[in-house]
């Protein structure tokens, strides 16, 4: 029997409904780290290098789509709790056209400033033309990477996670394959990785459009609108968290690449950019959990489930805190395998890699609550405490600890800062779990 987000949760259902947004995230989060190991493998260490220096701005633009997706979808799920489920459909078809216009306009303010985008991103003269090269043909498809990130969080809410998880299945895998096509066969380059991934964008929003717009049986589907401003703002600002979190990741990013650049040089971007791959796959599943949870979560919030949303809570944190110990366990086992995949042409680069590893993995023993207790506020439609989180966590801890431990610990300060981040945002979340725990009755 197929699962609603109306249902009662038990943890095992629970971690069946989640589970193929788990596996979707991990899987687009794996088909990302195959686009760096056939750069790095097959067109050079000069070529992973622009890819690493260049990504963070690419994810700070595709952020947008998080946010709507995110904010959009506790709109939608609070609105269907509350029985008005023309209203819901209404908004999320609004959404998706302002998506659309978004990204077009984001597609063409980018492109045309590419090469001062890549400077300000730490690329040098010899660098550029492979930042150019990879993130050209990424920032012109912005528009499908907003509605392909966002459509999975609106599947969840339709009631079809397995569709999303089947959809981003099929895109990944033909992702992998283009790149091997691209890049070995057809000899186009850091290019070549653009455009499979570029592709994956437009597979994973177009089959998500065109079912929406077929199944008009669907819970949300597409249907007339009118423009309704206060609602798209207040999805807007309620996503921002997660717009939040995404932007000030990448912009970490940049500055963890301009500080390694100054005391390690490229290795140092190298061996981040490794690293940045082990943090996908792993806050992916996270970022999974908790996007299949919000609705569930948004749902019972809108029909004043005060029982079944603190059931929610409660079994999450569990779940969490099991698979959290469990990841670091599996990032120190996993340390010598990646090092070699990626870096296996030096031995210098491979010791520098698991030693890396080995201490920034530590951060995921708080790094999933963090990602949760945000996505349980979004839920809650409370866009401000989810914001805050978010920042504190993504930016301006990260900021501080990158700037001021490797002034006494030198590059391993650099590996330890999103550790000492996540540590202090974890003492943050329980704040404000246990102060608002009354206000919505969980």
């Amino acid at each position: 029997m197929q699962i609603q987000i109306s249902d009662h949760f038990t943890t095992p259902k629970l971690l069946r409904f989640a589970f193929p947004s788990i596996v979707m995230m991990v899987f687009t989060s794996m088909y990302t780290i195959v686009d760096g190991l056939f750069v790095s493998n097959l067109v050079g260490q000069e070529a992973f290098t622009s890819l690493n220096l260049i990504w963070p701005a690419i994810g700070i633009f595709s952020a947008f789509g998080f946010m709507i997706g995110t904010g959009g979808t506790a709109l939608v799920s609070k609105t269907l709790g509350e029985k008005r489920e023309q209203r819901a459909c209404e908004y999320f078809t609004m959404l998706i056209v302002f998506e659309i216009l978004l990204g077009l306009l984001i597609s063409v303010m980018t492109m045309v400033g590419i090469e001062p985008l890549a400077r300000l991103c730490g690329a040098t003269e010899d660098l550029i033309p492979d930042c150019i090269a990879y993130g050209l043909p990424l920032l012109a498809c912005m528009a499908f990477s907003f509605l392909s990130a966002s459509f999975q969080s609106f599947l969840v809410a339709a009631g079809q996670p397995k569709m999303g998880l089947m959809i981003s299945l099929a895109a990944g895998v033909m992702n992998m394959v283009m790149d091997y096509v691209c890049i070995a066969i057809f000899g186009w380059g850091i290019f070549g990785a653009a455009f499979a991934t570029g592709l994956n964008w437009v597979v994973g929003a177009v089959i998500p459009m065109v079912w929406f717009y077929k199944h008009q049986e669907s819970p949300i589907h597409f249907t007339r609108f009118s423009w309704r401003f206060g609602a798209l703002g207040k999805a807007c600002f309620n996503g921002m968290s997660e717009m939040v979190s995404n932007v000030s990741m990448n912009l970490v990013a940049l500055l963890y690449n301009l500080e390694l650049m100054k005391i390690a040089g490229p290795d140092g971007v190298v061996v981040y950019g490794i690293i940045q791959y082990l943090t996908f796959l792993f806050i992916a599943a996270f970022l999974g959990y908790s996007m299949a949870t919000a609705p569930c979560i948004g749902y019972q919030y809108g029909a004043q489930n005060h029982e079944e949303l603190s059931s929610l809570l409660k079994k999450s944190i569990g779940i969490i805190a099991a698979a959290s110990v469990a990841i670091v366990i599996l990032s120190d086992a996993l340390a010598p395998l990646l090092s070699s995949i990626f870096v296996s042409y030096s031995p210098t680069l491979m010791e520098m890699t698991q030693h890396a590893i080995r201490i920034y993995s530590l951060c995921f023993l708080a790094a999933g609550f963090n990602v949760f207790t945000s996505s349980f506020f979004t839920a809650l439609n409370n866009g401000v405490v989810s914001a805050v989180v978010s920042l504190m966590r993504t930016f301006l801890f990260q900021v501080g600890a990158v700037l001021l431990l490797p002034i006494w610990f030198g590059l391993n300060g650099i590996w330890s800062a999103t550790t000492v981040a996540e540590g202090l945002s974890l003492v943050m979340s329980i704040a404000f779990l246990v102060c608002l725990r009354k206000r919505y009755g969980y």
